[in-house]
């Protein structure tokens, strides 16, 4: 009896919990069809009246969601190159190298998470703004490029599965400790690298404020503020920034659906070896 009582609580529980995640993402879409007057005079559930892609087109045309969707993968591609290769180095420095105060390395980490973001806006505003990179992707690159302990961690993980004799066996043949970093630890992280890359990748391309912040140019937004334009003092074009949205949800779905896979492999080798 307590089985199927708990049974039953559970599936329950994640019934509701989809619908309510569901739920949006259907109004999101039913709204996508319908035109301006038709989505302010219907019911949000309704379906739309006739299923028109105009809302889409003028949303990659108007909103410029091609050139939004260019400037995101260069900041994406720069930032998660710079991610990976500084986590690592710092995996490797954490669990390769005996140096004091190594120990509290990772509590410090820990502990920089624990201070909310928008209270150091100001203060980075001012370095990225004295550092002349406001207003250019490089700002959006840098902040993104810092590793967050999650990253961190995973690469830590895998780093102490990678047995030292390797290192060993190579210093003997000579390499030093670049070479034995970029040919040999690099190269067996290759599982930590994909979870790192869909986990910050997915933080990136839903990013909001940084972008709206940093990058006021409407030439060098990406696809999370590209819609904005659709926004102003007078009135929303809703039925259109939904359009946007659906076309900004589907490539980062896609993404997820074929590496889903990676994040939970990577996170469950990495708590397990």
């Amino acid at each position: 009896m307590t089985r199927a009582v708990t049974g039953t609580l559970k599936y329950t529980s994640l019934v509701v919990a989809s619908v309510v995640t569901l739920l949006p993402l259907g109004l999101i879409l039913f709204g996508s069809f319908k035109t301006g007057q038709e989505f302010l005079a219907t019911n949000p559930f309704a379906l739309p009246e006739s299923w028109t892609f105009d809302n889409y087109v003028t949303a990659f045309t108007r909103g410029g969601m091609a050139l939004g969707f260019l400037n995101t993968v260069i900041i994406f591609a720069a930032a998660i190159a710079g991610t990976i290769l500084i986590g690592a180095a710092t995996a490797y420095a954490i669990d390769r190298f005996s140096f004091v105060g190594r120990g509290a390395v990772l509590n410090l980490f820990l502990l920089a998470t624990l201070v909310p973001g928008v209270t150091t806006q100001v203060a980075t505003f001012q370095i990225v703004n004295g550092l002349g990179l406001y207003n250019t992707r490089w700002a959006l690159i840098l902040l993104f490029m810092g590793t967050d302990i999650i990253s961190v961690y995973i690469f830590l993980q895998f780093m102490r599965a990678i047995p030292r004799s390797l290192d060993e066996a190579a210093m003997i043949e000579g390499a030093g400790h670049l070479r034995i970093f970029f040919q040999i630890i690099l190269p067996n992280l290759k599982p930590a690298v994909a979870t790192v890359v869909i986990i910050k990748g997915i933080g990136i391309y839903n990013e909001f404020f940084l972008p709206f912040l940093y990058l006021p140019d409407p030439d060098l937004r990406p696809i999370s503020t590209s819609l904005f334009a659709f926004k102003g003092p007078f009135g929303s074009q809703w039925e259109i920034i939904s359009a946007g949205v659906v076309i900004t949800i589907v490539p980062i779905l896609v993404l997820f659906l074929f590496l889903q896979k990676y994040i939970y492999n990577g996170f469950t080798a990495g708590a397990t070896k």
